[in-house]
């Protein structure tokens, strides 16, 4: 592969990731090579290091690095390579297998100047905001979180928070995911709209398009949540609080109604959320994500309420691309804060944001590979026992 496709502009897909790891721009713990299954049609998953520090507080390191910062804040540190129980309501940074060396396009790409332009952006993985795990991403010498600014080189590391249950986790395990863009190729809201009007993106449950004058758009396409449903249909679930630990590793083992209490659908459509309690929801539309586009739930904008709506960020190309047609909803992971709030069906709630990938992916979310969340409706984490 030439150097000179590193300059198309987008979000880098997997074959390019995949390069990127040849050419030592994307490493990891030498004990702990890159695996395949970490490729994904636009990211790459980060794993878990074999160490966590415990800390007073969250930071960001403008002005020196992680490393440096951790000498102050670090109450302890202990081992993750047996596995170890993060407590709810603590803040730990964990040092990550994976690292980048983005200053090294710079020296292979000799009088081209893209790599000016390649940045780099974290996401929590669905399972983790499914759990009601706040994750994000840090950098030495770094005023954002999340965010890897062009040429970096170092080190990446991750602040987890479990919410709501204690977790256990171990070295490897992947809990925030990766991607790399050359240029920022958002598309306007005009494009959205040409989009739909070729490639439906927001679809009814019945599975025909919302038309052009039913998509609400402004800068992004925005989806509304589902509290409908027939009688004693299960429309979203509250977190219980004081529960056992969830080991991140134990998939489809946990009963739903050890953690969860069921929230079924009223006449009204209404529910009113309890402040500080974690809430699972659909959205109303179902989705779906064209090959050569990503897509990104963006933060929730606290003019709409005092929500956070959503962990999980990443809608990979092919997501909602099913066989029948029907796309697949998003998962609302919902908090509210400070006061009671009000939500009712067909609530608008998240806006999505749609970037064009630097090449259509050599495989694709749920098509090529094998996807937990797929055609989803209202769905809890993998850990969780399908009912």
């Amino acid at each position: 592969m030439s150097i000179e496709m590193f300059s198309l502009k987008g979000i880098y897909p997997v074959q390019l990731l995949k390069e990127l790891n040849n050419l030592g721009v994307i490493n990891s713990d030498p004990n702990y090579p890159i695996a395949e299954d970490q490729f994904q049609p636009n990211s790459l998953d980060l794993r878990l290091g074999k160490l966590a520090y415990r800390v007073r507080c969250s930071f960001l390191p403008e002005n020196e690095t992680v490393a440096e910062k951790l000498e102050t804040l670090s109450m302890h540190s202990f081992s993750l390579e047996d596995g170890a129980v993060l407590e709810p309501n603590c803040i730990y940074i964990i040092p990550l297998l994976e690292s980048l060396d983005l200053s090294k396009l710079k020296d292979i790409s000799e009088t081209i100047t893209f790599w000016e332009d390649i940045t780099a952006k974290a996401n929590p993985k669905s399972s983790t905001g499914r759990l009601d795990i706040f994750t994000r991403v840090i950098t030495d010498f770094s005023h954002r979180f999340e965010e890897v600014k062009p040429g970096y080189k170092g080190s990446l590391y991750l602040e987890v928070v479990p919410k709501t249950f204690p977790i256990r986790v171990k070295t490897g395990q992947k809990l925030n995911q990766l991607r790399i863009r050359n240029s920022d190729t958002t598309i306007s809201d005009s494009e959205i709209r040409q989009l739909h009007e070729s490639f439906p993106l927001l679809l009814h449950e019945t599975g025909n398009s919302l038309s052009t004058k039913e998509i609400k758009v402004a800068h992004g396409l925005f989806m509304s949540v589902k509290l409908h449903g027939e009688k004693n249909e299960v429309i979203g679930y509250k977190a219980k609080k004081h529960r056992d630990l969830i080991d991140l590793d134990k998939i489809g083992h946990y009963k739903i109604l050890d953690f969860w209490d069921p929230i079924y659908a009223q006449s009204d459509d209404y529910i009113i959320l309890e402040p500080e309690a974690f809430y699972i929801f659909a959205s109303k539309e179902r989705c779906r994500i064209p090959e050569d586009f990503a897509a990104e739930m963006v933060p929730y904008d606290t003019g709409s309420g005092e929500l956070r709506t959503h962990y999980a960020g990443f809608f990979d190309s092919g997501f909602g691309c099913t066989e029948d047609g029907k796309g697949a909803r998003a998962v609302l992971e919902v908090r509210s804060h400070d006061v009671p709030f009000l939500i009712e069906d067909g609530q608008t709630f998240f806006r999505m944001v749609f970037e064009r990938n630097a090449l259509n992916p050599d495989s694709l979310y749920g098509i090529t590979l094998k996807s937990n969340y797929q055609g989803q409706d209202l769905k809890l984490g993998k850990q969780f026992k399908v009912i």
